[in-house]
């Protein structure tokens, strides 16, 4: 029987340590999430493996780094609110959960929000609710919220969402052109979000976050 306890420990050493993810939180986080259980039974082999695990639908769940590095550059406190947009099988929702003092996480794909809701609750995560919807729409009867984290790609991110960041409030994403792409942290001041590049990064984007099309006569 595989040992993911020690397993998730050297992904911690071995992986996040290393990529200056330093807060305690994060590595608290890291360390209590069981990854195993949310990846699909087929993958719980390479659950901790350096590379992101690949779902259905063209959907992935980020590799152990990159969701690290986003989650100590988002900083969540135990008094936050939080938005998680693309929840995918619940994991990085599990990890804000564990630091934050409630989650609102949006899964569009039906499956994928099943097994993630079905994953939360087995592992007895109380302060998370996961709704099944579009991801562009967020959730404006729960906010605004303290800290919105998108744990995708994406191209442009919708008025919609930036409205539902309080101000003050940290926003996380993964911006990607072509096949380039960087993770930033944005902070909202007077309805304007002003970002930062944290580090690179590569991710599919996510549904819905694709820029329109530009047409030239």
């Amino acid at each position: 029987m595989a040992d993911f306890t020690q397993r998730r420990v050297t992904m911690v050493d071995t992986q996040v340590r290393p990529s200056d993810v330093t807060k305690f939180p994060t590595l608290d986080a890291m360390l209590s999430v069981p990854r195993e259980v949310y990846v699909p039974v087929a993958a719980r082999d390479v659950a901790y493996a350096d590379g992101p695990v690949q779902l259905a639908d063209g959907r992935q769940l980020l590799d152990p780094r990159a969701i690290a590095k986003l989650l100590d550059a988002l900083a969540p406190t135990p008094g936050d609110l939080v938005l998680e947009l693309g929840a995918s099988t619940g994991y990085t929702t599990a990890l804000l959960a564990h630091m934050a003092e409630a989650v609102v996480a949006i899964e569009e794909d039906e499956a994928l929000a099943r097994e993630a809701e079905a994953a939360l609750s087995e592992q007895g995560v109380d302060n998370a609710a996961l709704i099944q919807g579009d991801l562009t729409a967020g959730s404006p009867k729960h906010g605004p919220f303290d800290a919105i984290a998108i744990f995708g790609g994406v191209e442009e991110i919708p008025a919609t969402i930036i409205d539902q960041l309080k101000d003050g409030g940290h926003i996380a994403a993964i911006f990607m052109d072509g096949a380039l792409g960087e993770a930033r942290i944005g902070v909202k001041t007077h309805d304007r979000v002003f970002w930062r590049m944290a580090f690179n990064a590569t991710a599919r984007v996510l549904p819905g976050f694709a820029r329109a099309p530009s047409f030239a006569f």
